[in-house]
This record gives C-alpha cells, structure tokens and sequence, in this order.
C-alpha cells in the first residue's frame, strides 16, 4: 500500500506526469485568464463579465523573480509543527501563452544559485509534505518548478 494523495489546495491542478497541469479560468467575453481559479465573475475591471471556463495553463514559462523561504509558511500550507522547517526556493514564473505570473516552490534540489531571472522553467508535480506512516499516511501534493532541461 501507499500513501494517499492528497492535494494542497482543490481544484487548482490535476493530472499526472506529462500530463500536469495548473488549472485556471478564462472568461469567454474578453479571454483574461486567472490563477487562481475564479468561480464566481471576471476579475478585469473593463469586462462586462462573460461566462468562467476551465483552462489548462501553461506547462513552461520563464523565472520572473526568485527568493529562498527562510520561515514556515502559514497555511492553507500543511506542515508538522513538531518537524523543523527546511528552507525551500520559492520561484516567480510568467507563463509562456498567458503572461500570468504564478508563484511555487523550486522543485526538490533547485536552489536560489540554480536560478537566473529569465530563464526557462517547466511545472512538475511535487509533494509539500507527508503525514503519517509509509502504509497509511497522506502524501499532500502540490506543483513544482523546475528549469528545463533537468531531469527530476
């Protein structure tokens, strides 16, 4: 058996492997784009408001900005309180189609002298955090960015 998975945040990605992807709305009046998903109306201000359809976003995109997170994040992030914090990196990327910037997490190994503004990334699947036992515990999934070109 193993660990059930769980996403961080519902609705907001889905697939697996090649076929991940960031889940976001278009509105069918003026074609913006929103990430996080918008249920209820169009966030742009000049629209008059059309209906919100589902859209896969972008696999790849380049680096916008990049920082490391030195500090436990508040939630809706799932982390053991009784574990110590590791520092991750924590990537700013501007989807290659959309010209949406999306924020996440540096794929497990990538740090902060791995990245360069620019730069090529694409979007894989990670895992923010486990609870429990390898038999019955809960993996909570999540996505990660990862230059291009790296294998993972």
């Amino acid at each position: 058996m193993t660990r059930a998975r769980t996403p961080v945040v519902a609705d907001w990605f889905a697939g697996e492997g090649r076929d991940f992807c960031l889940l976001g709305t278009r509105c069918s009046a003026c074609a913006s784009v929103f990430f996080p998903r918008e249920d209820s109306a169009c966030r742009n201000p000049r629209c008059a408001g059309g209906e919100l359809v589902e859209v896969p976003l972008s696999r790849r995109g380049r680096v916008w900005s990049y920082t490391d997170a030195r500090y436990r994040p508040p939630e809706p992030y799932v982390s053991d309180r009784e574990l110590p914090w590791r520092p991750c990196t924590l990537i700013a990327v501007e989807l290659a189609a959309e010209r949406l910037v999306v924020l996440g997490q540096g794929a497990p190994g990538v740090s902060v002298a791995d990245l360069e503004v620019g730069m090529e990334v694409e979007l894989v699947p990670g895992v923010l955090g486990e609870e429990g036992d390898d038999e019955t515990g809960t993996a909570f999934t999540t996505w990660h960015w990862r230059p291009t070109g790296v294998a993972g």
